[in-house]
């Protein structure tokens, strides 16, 4: 069956310059999700806010797929913190775009809680059902943040009306799964889906042809940390890591780190970066860390390539899409025991877990391939099957579309019951 699909994903745009604050796996997983349900030949509208008054309102971005831009707040960047107060405008205009366009929809798709608070208006006002996936969970957020937690404090009570209204919750792994059973009563529709990775992107790359490619040194021990740079990725942990493994273990390692805001690394535009410098040289490797900034997604193979070892060492981690593209080009991972890290780094095969907020921990495992270059080969081999095997986008996108079927049968046998109960259709 054909659909016309509605993704809602307020501030992740799949166009949006990744490694940002606010620009990360959800923007990869709604880009590459809509692609290849147009790819199975469903039409697709990405809903997301228009963030800058120069770029169009509808943008035929790939065959089967519109991104479509909507006025409600300010027509620039906000901090997702920020857009609650907004998400009535959004829902109110994408009705009166519906109404103007002429587009109809078999179901919508939201992307984080906020975009299901526009999702569950939609179901409201005009009766369409909705998926949703969370990519992060207020109440788990809040344990680990605390008073730092800048979201409002209605979101968990809103993101629980979200699970209730929706006709299918999607668990990015076993621990989300997990938690929305646990933090938020979620029993039935519950369907894990992961994320996925893009092989044809990311694949081995020969070591010294991706060093030659960055201006690396064809030689010596690297370590690379990518991804965004703000506290709960534990970044800190991975650079007093590195000073263990100067100190300690004796090996002369380097550290990359890629992400931030801008190409160029800049503290005004990327706060924590002085926060992780100021750290760097207090550990004494502050000439051992390079601070690379962002960097488009398709040079990325040839970071993850590079290195010797991949580390991601956040204190929790609704999925994270990073471990997949490192394990992909081949590269074995050193990973927190958290969230979906624990579900897609196998310890022992394709990397080794640690706990979070254990410089001593990252600083063992890593000294340990690094000094093992079989031991490295074989978790390459075993990575780059385990990726291919079990989490290819196209495998994402197929699973995803019988969820929707699934959801749609449901819909029509409700609207059945309730006309022979003789009450309304929806």
């Amino acid at each position: 069956m054909r659909k016309h699909i509605a993704m809602i994903s307020e501030h992740a745009s799949p166009v949006a310059a990744l490694g940002g604050t606010d620009n990360g796996g959800q923007n990869v997983y709604v880009a590459y999700l809509a692609r290849e349900l147009a790819g199975r030949g469903h039409e697709v509208d990405v809903f997301t806010r228009r963030e800058s008054p120069e770029i169009p309102t509808v943008l035929e971005w790939r065959p089967g797929v519109r991104i479509v831009h909507v006025e409600a707040g300010p027509a620039r960047q906000l901090p997702k913190e920020q857009l609650l107060p907004y998400m009535a405008a959004f829902a109110d205009w994408m009705l009166n775009f519906m109404d103007r366009d002429g587009a109809t929809y078999d179901v919508a798709h939201a992307n984080f809680w906020t975009s299901a608070v526009v999702a569950m208006q939609l179901k409201r006002e005009i009766g369409l059902p909705f998926a949703v996936t969370f990519h992060a969970l207020g109440r788990v957020r809040r344990m680990y943040q605390g008073a730092a937690d800048g979201f409002p404090e209605e979101r968990g009570a809103l993101e629980e009306q979200a699970i209730d209204a929706a006709g299918a919750v999607i668990a990015e792994c076993p621990q989300d799964a997990e938690d929305l059973r646990a933090h938020y009563g979620a029993r039935t529709r519950l369907r894990q889906i992961p994320c996925g990775v893009d092989v044809r992107r990311f694949h081995p790359v020969a070591p010294a042809r991706a060093r030659a490619r960055l201006g690396l040194p064809l030689e010596g021990p690297l370590m690379l940390q990518l991804g965004r740079l703000v506290p709960r990725k534990g970044v800190d942990d991975v650079i007093r890591a590195l000073a263990i493994v100067r100190r300690t273990h004796g090996i002369d390692a380097r550290l990359l780190v890629v992400g931030g805001d801008t190409e160029a690394p800049d503290e005004r535009a990327t706060p924590y970066l002085g926060t992780l410098r100021q750290i760097a040289e207090a550990e004494g490797v502050a000439d051992r860390v390079v601070f690379v900034g962002r960097r488009d997604p398709g040079v990325l193979r040839y970071y993850y390539s590079a290195a010797d070892i991949f580390l991601t060492t956040p204190w929790y981690e609704p999925f994270g899409i990073t471990p997949l593209e490192a394990m992909a080009c081949g590269t074995p991972v050193v990973g927190t025991a958290v969230g979906g890290i624990k579900h897609t780094v196998l310890h022992g095969e394709t990397g080794f877990l640690v706990a979070p907020h254990d410089p001593h921990g990252i600083a063992a495992s890593a000294a340990l391939l690094l000094q093992d270059s079989m031991l490295r080969a074989r978790m390459s081999r075993h990575a780059i099957a385990r990726v291919r095997t079990w989490f290819q986008w196209c495998d994402v996108g197929r699973a995803v579309d019988a969820l929707y079927d699934d959801l749609l049968a449901a819909e029509r046998r409700e609207v059945r019951r309730r006309a022979r109960a003789g009450g309304p259709a929806r």
